[in-house]
């Protein structure tokens, strides 16, 4: 074990909320406050700018049953953002900035909450302060719904996410087909280059209600074979379900979604959404039938009344391990699980995977899992899919509705 440093550390969430980003914060918060070395515990606000604006929150001022509730409270409390940083070798400003807001508030420890991009910024914030001499180890906390952080076998958010998709995508078949004329229903999943989010659809086929076709973006979209397969379907049954990724693209690599060119985010990703509406309307216009899109849209990301426990679980146990890890001497790792199978049974171990192996890399859906006419998802992922939704949490509730944090958020000084 490393020689104990002592000093404050800092966690900030990055990248779009989960039903359980803050589960991952509250197993660093609560871990870095029971921890001899640190001395300071502070809550980054927007992520990374809120370092850069030295806006930080001091959590050792909060109450302790409110941090608890951060199990159980959906998005991120401490505020996101999305911001890209420069590489310092061309660019430093930023770093310098947070190397001096590091001197003065004697920061020793960096947890950084995020997905791909969030995990760029942690890599490069790592190996700036081991150039800069300035002793601090950084730890990167995995987080993402759409599951395609590289290295890990699966991300914290995801699993509520594919619950919440599947207990949807089971609702909607059964309101679609209550009635006795036809009817075809797509619904739009979010989930950009990879497809994990809406081939969770496939949860809900296993179980006897959810989607007929199933579309991802780890392959080609072709919309003569999609109108085809949706025409014979409605022919056989008169009523067709149909699940499609948000980042489903023609073969030139082009999205099909009408508003692929409307907006990018900070990274210069482009903000897809409009995909089901469009595809209604083109097979309304070929079929004559009944036709609703449905855009699930920012409401798979916090349903937070549908989360996983085991997810909870995990995602706590991910902020805790960076910070034991940490502690130990670790710097510029991420957090990955791994699972076993002991006595038949999932089991969800932890290691540690260098940050410049996973930052802005992604994991696709594995393309043996994708049936050959690319319209359906086989039962494979839902062996993978299936451990991970497992457990239902017990909610605080106030007068039948959800409990969750307040925290004071008290700037340090």
């Amino acid at each position: 074990m490393a020689k104990e440093l002592k000093g404050t550390c800092i966690i900030g969430q990055s990248g779009g909320p989960t039903a359980v980003i803050n589960a991952s914060a509250y197993g660093v918060i609560k871990t870095a406050l029971e921890s001899s070395a640190i001395t300071r515990v502070y809550g980054a606000a927007h992520g990374i700018k809120g370092v850069l604006e030295d806006k930080l929150y001091d959590m050792n001022q909060e109450d302790a049953y409110e941090l608890s509730l951060l199990l159980h409270t959906p998005s991120s409390e401490l505020g996101s953002c999305r911001y890209k940083m420069k590489d310092p070798d061309a660019d430093d400003t930023d770093y310098k900035r947070i190397l001096e807001i590091f001197r003065k508030y004697d920061v020793r420890y960096f947890f950084y909450n995020g997905g791909n991009d969030s995990m760029d910024t942690c890599d490069k914030i790592s190996r700036f302060m081991a150039k800069s001499g300035w002793e601090c180890r950084v730890m990167g906390v995995p987080k993402t719904i759409d599951n395609d952080l590289y290295g890990t076998d699966h991300c914290p958010g995801f699993a509520s996410a594919a619950k919440y998709i599947a207990t949807s995508c089971m609702e909607v078949s059964k309101d679609a087909t209550v009635y006795d004329s036809g009817q075809i229903t797509i619904i739009e999943i979010m989930g950009r280059h990879a497809g994990w989010l809406a081939a969770s659809a496939k949860l809900a086929s296993y179980f006897g209600a959810g989607p007929d076709l199933i579309y991802l973006p780890e392959v080609d979209f072709d919309m003569d074979a999609f109108l085809a397969d949706v025409q014979r379907l409605y022919a056989e049954k008169g009523k067709v379900l149909v699940a499609v990724s948000e980042g489903i693209h023609y073969a030139d690599g082009s999205f099909v979604s009408e508003a692929k060119t409307s907006a990018t985010d900070g990274f210069g990703h482009a903000q897809l959404g409009g995909l089901a509406a469009l595809l209604a309307g083109i097979v309304k216009e070929r079929t004559g039938a009944k036709v609703r899109g449905i855009e699930l849209s920012l409401l798979q990301r916090c349903g937070a009344h549908l989360a996983s426990q085991t997810d909870i679980d995990e995602a706590f146990n991910a902020g805790k391990i960076a910070v034991e890890a940490a502690v130990s001497g670790e710097t510029g790792k991420m957090v990955a699980f791994a699972r076993e199978t002991v006595d038949g049974q999932y089991r969800c171990v932890t290691k540690l995977i260098p940050l410049t192996e996973v930052a802005n890399l992604e994991k696709k859906v594995p393309l043996e899992w994708i049936t050959p006419e690319h319209n359906q998802v086989t039962d494979a992922f839902v062996d993978y899919a299936l451990p991970l939704i497992q457990g239902e949490p017990q909610l605080p509730l106030e007068h039948s509705m959800p409990r969750y944090a307040r925290l004071k958020k008290i700037l340090a000084e």
